[in-house]
């Protein structure tokens, strides 16, 4: 019994740290998303992405980079860009790109794992997109675009944001940043949930998970042992994904999982394949049926998935040719002092300062400035519950856990 009271202190501890480790993180990536879907709307994407097709990629891969890397919001976008005009393959690019090439995720990341996985993830988002591209070229699956546009077409058209007027003006007004102030609020509706648990869950796995799971669940992984077989790198890379769709959390939140994994022993490869697999998860296959049919909701999977699996295992060989892999011990994910007074501690101090500003702009301020939402991908109700329920639970389970910790032990 003191065992188990031990390590769930130990959990709730390194929950805790963790997301105090990011939560600067977090605040700046929202902020900026914010600012972006603010002062860039979706009506000059869709009228820059129906041309050529490859201004068209170009273009979608950059408004992805820019945009949030809400999973639920990009493809309620890459929806809207697609039924607007934009190519198939331009909306792919743009759905790749907001997620694996946005701002926040590579910040988080590099708090987590390493300068080694920001250039991999980045790297990574191109190669995603480049193979999706080679693949949608030869297979030429028309009938199936063709099918998923009268889809799109049976919907109401829902209203644009107003693109006329000049950003630079608009970043000069108060409205405009209560504006920034209401959409940074709702980013981080859109991911309370995700975060809560996948930060819960890598606590938990940090506390009670022995390194001899991971050895059985990724073959030849471990501590230091870095010498893996094509073989062994290729079943990390298809494992990887099914982690991902097992704990079907957001991108954000499995980051601290992601650095267990290779703080664990898991393949460069293996653990870049996991972080991929936001987009090859069950809730995501439902809501692309929904949209285009399931013929090309598994379509898209396959072409995601071939893509992730080509791209990690590029990554993983290009990486060890430059002799650029980096080294898992020096990954160190759980520490005893998580809350000293360091940068950390005045960034966090720095962005909780600005994120109270921009709620009390928008929220009491400026509270008649009008702002809307922009559109999310229909979400499974039961998924929802089961993810809030998972956060209350989480909450209690950290609540007691330092307890435990502080007042018990």
């Amino acid at each position: 019994m003191n065992d188990f009271l031990k390590q769930w202190g130990e959990a709730a501890y390194t929950t805790t740290g963790f997301f105090w480790m990011a939560l600067w993180a977090f605040v700046l990536g929202y902020i900026i998303s914010s600012m972006i879907q603010i002062f860039v709307t979706e009506k000059r994407m869709q009228k820059t992405m129906g041309g050529a097709e490859s201004k068209g990629v170009l273009l979608g891969t950059f408004f992805g980079f820019i945009s949030s890397s809400c999973s639920f919001a990009a493809l309620a976008s890459t929806k809207s860009l697609f039924k607007k005009g934009a190519s198939f393959i331009s909306s792919i690019a743009f759905l790749l790109a907001s997620t694996n090439l946005v701002i926040e995720l590579g910040i988080i990341i590099s708090i987590f794992l390493g300068w080694q996985f920001v250039v991999g993830e980045y790297a990574g988002g191109i190669l995603l997109i480049g193979i999706s591209w080679i693949l949608i070229r030869l297979i030429n699956p028309k009938k199936l675009i063709d099918k998923a546009r009268k889809n799109l077409e049976k919907e109401d058209e829902g209203s644009g944001m107003d693109d006329s007027k000049d950003w630079k003006k608009q970043m000069q007004k108060e409205d405009s940043w209560a504006k920034v102030g209401k959409k940074y609020k709702m980013e981080w509706q859109m991911v309370w949930k995700d975060v809560t648990v996948g930060f819960t869950i890598a606590g938990i796995v940090a506390a009670f998970v022995p390194d001899a799971w991971f050895q059985t669940l990724f073959i030849g992984s471990g501590q230091g042992n870095t010498d893996f077989s094509f073989f062994e790198i290729l079943e990390h890379i298809i494992v990887g994904p099914v982690a991902a769709f097992v704990t079907f959390i957001g991108s954000m939140g499995n980051i601290p999982l992601a650095a267990l994994l290779f703080g664990k022993g898991v393949s460069f490869a293996g653990v870049m394949a996991f972080i991929f697999s936001d987009l090859v998860v069950f809730p995501i296959l439902r809501i692309n049926a929904k949209y285009y049919g399931w013929k090309m909701s598994l379509f898209i999977l396959f072409l995601l998935f071939t893509s992730l699996i080509g791209t990690s295992l590029i990554l993983h060989y290009s990486f060890d040719l430059m002799s650029l892999l980096p080294d898992p011990s020096q990954v160190q994910v759980q520490d005893s002092e998580y809350f000293k007074i360091n940068y950390t501690f005045y960034l966090n101090l720095a962005f909780l300062i600005i994120s109270g500003y921009l709620i009390y702009l928008g929220f009491f301020k400026k509270k008649d400035v009008d702002s809307k939402m922009g559109e999310m991908a229909p979400k499974s109700q039961l998924l929802e519950n089961i993810l809030k329920y998972a956060a209350f639970i989480s909450y209690i389970w950290i609540a007691g856990g330092l307890a435990v910790k502080f007042l018990i032990q």
